[in-house]
């Protein structure tokens, strides 16, 4: 593991990282491999169970996808379990979580079970990337967290690859049942793992135990924002355009799955050296310029080839994201880490909620409306960018030793 921690940070100086923060590093790693897996399984897996066990028509599927986001809503919520366990205790549990929901999804094939799976797996999910985010930023410098966030992301790619690859082999031994308990048992396993853990040390600032909403955290709420809409027209629109507009078949939709996170794995590792070297103004400028592109060509290109180098690129460029919360950690009070992150995860979210929804009307009237739109969020996030000002030195959030 020692020398897996040191492949993930790659060439920055190993004075960066101290021995008080190697097990956290450790915590992370094992537990974001563990959550990727068990979503990309669960997701995998779920428009063929869906369709072939359950027999659910496309109003329940839709219905169940916005279900899914409600747990993402209610990460505000992770403010107030913080006053009974600690975070790094929560972040294990929600693992688990993750894996309890995946393993038992296919024990009852009915509307209402895979309605209850789904919340208890995505609530998992959720308030395990909330506090991911959150640990990463209170226990790594300001230095090394845009590093750690880029690898940490680059191992949740090849994971996804891992999940395929798992479902690949299992679905030529065992059925939906087998397939969804082997997949969240390792989940569960590495969750029970992750709450007999404590990497923890003393040296890091106490987190304020309340809601926290700040007037001068105002960019960071907008730009979060504007990044939960964008997510929402990569995810829906971009995929739906591939298939319905340009007839891309399911082998080459897995091919392109698989192309994208090895892409991912490549250069998310760059992206954190990026960060330092750049900035989160230059880097974050350079996505919503590429947004404003790329949803320019998916509106009005009818190369199919094009289409799909813009979607391996949009993918790409939906990871520049880390920038917000590096400029978070830059600007913000230590104390303000842990409840920041849990709204702003909530504010990411909001867009799950209707734009959906409003895009699929749209997309009803002329498929490129919805990409019209994502262009001119593109073009208020490369404005609203401009304001990114980071202090010439910005305050250290590594603890001990730092």
């Amino acid at each position: 593991m020692e020398k897996y921690m040191k492949r993930l940070l790659g060439k920055i100086d190993e004075g960066l990282l101290t021995s008080e923060q190697r097990p956290m590093l450790r915590f992370l790693i094992i537990l974001t491999a563990a959550s990727t897996i068990g979503l990309q399984g669960y997701t995998i897996l779920f428009n063929n169970f869906a369709a072939e066990m359950v027999h659910l028509n496309g109003s329940q599927v839709g219905i169940t996808q916005s279900v899914r986001e409600i747990p993402g809503l209610l990460t505000l919520l992770v403010v107030f379990v913080l006053l009974f366990m600690r975070e790094h205790k929560l972040a294990a549990l929600s693992v688990l979580l993750l894996g309890l929901g995946t393993g038992i999804t296919a024990l009852i094939p009915s509307y209402g079970w895979v309605i209850f799976t789904t919340v208890v797996m995505s609530f998992g999910f959720h308030y395990y990337e909330t506090t991911n985010q959150s640990l990463t930023l209170q226990y790594f410098s300001t230095a090394v967290s845009p590093i750690v966030f880029g690898r940490l992301r680059a191992l949740a790619a090849i994971s996804s690859v891992v999940a395929g690859i798992m479902v690949y082999c299992l679905s030529s031994v065992v059925q939906y049942r087998g397939m969804y308990l082997a997949i969240g048992a390792v989940v569960f396993i590495a969750g029970a793992w992750g709450l007999c853990q404590n990497p923890t040390h003393a040296g890091i600032v106490p987190q304020r135990k309340k809601m926290i909403l700040r007037r001068r955290y105002s960019l960071f709420y907008i730009l979060t924002l504007l990044s939960g809409a964008r997510r929402q027209i990569f995810v829906v629109f971009s995929i739906l355009l591939l298939v319905q507009v340009f007839h891309f078949t399911v082998r080459e939709m897995t091919i392109l799955f698989i192309v994208n996170n090895i892409v991912a794995y490549v250069l998310n590792s760059l992206i954190g050296k990026a960060i330092n070297r750049f900035g989160e103004r230059f880097i974050s400028s350079c996505e919503y310029a590429g947004v404003i592109v790329i949803f320019m060509v998916y509106a009005f290109s009818t190369s199919k080839y094009l289409v799909m180098f813009m979607y391996i690129l949009d993918n790409i460029l939906y990871n520049f994201e880390v920038s917000i919360r590096t400029y978070f950690q830059k600007v913000a009070d230590p104390a303000d880490i842990s409840s920041s992150m849990s709204v702003g995860f909530t504010i990411n979210h909001m867009a799950a909620v209707f734009l959906p929804a409003l895009g699929g009307y749209f997309w009803m009237l002329d498929y490129r409306i919805p990409f019209i739109g994502g262009t001119v969020l593109g073009v208020i996030s490369l404005i609203a960018a401009q304001w990114m000002r980071v202090p010439e030195k910005a305050p250290e959030l590594e603890m001990a030793g730092s």
